[in-house]
């Protein structure tokens, strides 16, 4: 072997600086920008597979910072995932195990601490624009948990007629109070939340801030206005899909130009995997037709189910000079993990009078750690259907076909699609994740197990 070519790369390496020489300082309280999409399934974007959808402003961002594809929602639908981000705790331990709507009596418990509130003690300014999804009565608002400002709709944007009937059918709201547009024009939603988050970044640079836009879409009924429709390979949805990929960017195009990019942190993720399952009354109008719906890629399932589908979805974290860029990282991480990861980047603690179920990722999102979690529960409104660790997944669901309800084991470290049902072959480690499923859900109250388990 001739050893002498090795001499160049071994000297490039030697006075090359190090990831951590490399690494700005570390701004003591990092501008945090948060965007929650809602029902975009794992497989929607460019960067994740899409064989149509275009999403360069995101691919863009992934490829700047850390593309996340082992990243877990903890919860299949809208309310208690949304619950479970701005709190670091799964649903049923922070009270809201299942899906609010235009009618319910409350929301998210007052006595939970946000991450808007936990970071308004730091001093950050606080806004949320879009769709909130966690009570739409007096004391449940955004403004009631947090933020200071708010803009958006309060829930779905299919509670109304004529996909369901409510004598509180949806508005746009200002803060706390309805705005005097009706019926809402939807259309425009994703373009008018950008808007009022470029807005917000002006109004804001003189100190940190957080801005978290939940956007109404691509939840059925998808639309958009006359400057995206019919411009993409992938049809309506599709349309959807990149009128949202052109306001990540244009909000990132913002913070470059308020020279506000270093100093942050940009996450862009989803609430649960796309709405495939759609019930008969989505159809009750012409605006939703049945492929307006998302791609969960390779994963079984979809929305509303404890396959991967369901729970996994894509997720983009960009901080420039913090977060090493071109990163793949397959790790178990959670959207729990956003609360105690971020109040440690702007300088707060968790709270010592509750368990949080978040953990500090910074180690892995700057290539100095793996995954903190042993564990990940996969929850049906109360009912604890699976867990999986580092490779396996055992989750208890009736056969292909229905009938009774059985333990089924899957190696996602080879089969991430479940396709191979092999706790036949595993006894073993059926009767440890059984336990271990047991074991948690005793200790969560409100939590149960199916029926026979």
């Amino acid at each position: 072997m001739r050893y002498y070519l090795l001499l160049p790369l071994i000297v490039f390496w030697a006075c090359s600086p190090s990831n951590e020489t490399k690494r700005s300082a570390k701004p003591d309280k990092p501008n945090i920008v948060l965007i929650f999409a809602d029902d975009m399934g794992y497989g929607d974007l460019s960067s994740y597979g899409h064989p149509n959808n275009r999403s360069p402003r995101l691919d863009q961002m992934a490829r700047e910072g850390a593309k996340l594809t082992g990243f877990y929602v903890a919860a299949p639908v809208c309310s208690p995932s949304r619950a479970a981000l701005l709190t670091g705790r799964y649903p049923v331990r922070c009270g809201m195990p299942g899906n609010v709507g235009p009618d319910s009596p409350g929301g998210l418990p007052a006595s939970e601490i946000t991450l808007a509130e936990a970071l308004k003690e730091q001093g950050y300014k606080t806004a949320a624009f879009g769709k909130w999804h966690l009570g739409a009565r007096t004391g449940f608002f955004p403004t009631d948990n947090g933020f200071d400002e708010y803009f958006g709709i309060l829930y779905s944007n299919d509670m109304e007629p004529p996909y369901i009937q409510t004598e509180r059918p949806l508005h746009l709201y200002r803060d706390t109070l309805p705005t005097d547009e009706y019926p809402v024009d939807q259309t425009t939603l994703t373009e008018r939340y950008t808007e009022e988050a470029i807005r917000f970044i002006k109004e804001s640079k003189d100190q940190p801030f957080f801005l978290y836009l939940p956007h109404a879409m691509p939840h059925l009924p998808v639309s958009t206005s006359s400057n995206f429709s019919a411009q993409s390979f992938g049809g309506r949805y599709g349309d959807v899909i990149e009128t949202i990929d052109w306001s990540a960017g244009a909000i990132l195009d913002a913070l470059k130009a308020e020279g506000l990019e270093e100093n942050t942190i940009f996450i862009f993720t989803s609430d649960n995997g796309p709405w495939n399952n759609l019930p008969p009354r989505m159809y009750n109008s012409e605006a939703v037709e049945k492929w307006d719906t998302g791609s969960a890629g390779p994963f079984r399932g979809s929305k509303a189910s404890t396959w991967e589908g369901g729970h996994r979805v894509p997720a983009i974290m960009r901080w420039p000079g913090q977060i090493p860029a071109g990163q793949m990282r397959p790790e178990l991480i959670t959207s729990m993990d956003l609360y105690p990861t971020l109040l440690s980047l702007a300088g707060a603690s968790l709270a010592s009078d509750r368990s949080y179920d978040g953990r500090d990722i910074w180690p892995l999102l700057t290539e100095e750690g793996g995954s903190p979690h042993e564990y990940f529960y996969y929850f049906w409104i109360r009912e604890l259907q699976g867990v999986r660790d580092q490779q396996w997944k055992l989750i208890l669901k009736p056969l292909e076909g229905g009938g009774e309800v059985v333990p089924q084991l899957y190696h996602l470290g080879r089969d991430p699609y479940e396709r191979f049902d092999v706790s036949a072959d595993n006894p073993k480690i059926v009767e440890r994740l059984l336990g271990q499923m047991r074991t948690f859900a005793g200790e969560l109250e409100g939590a149960k197990l199916p029926e026979g388990f």
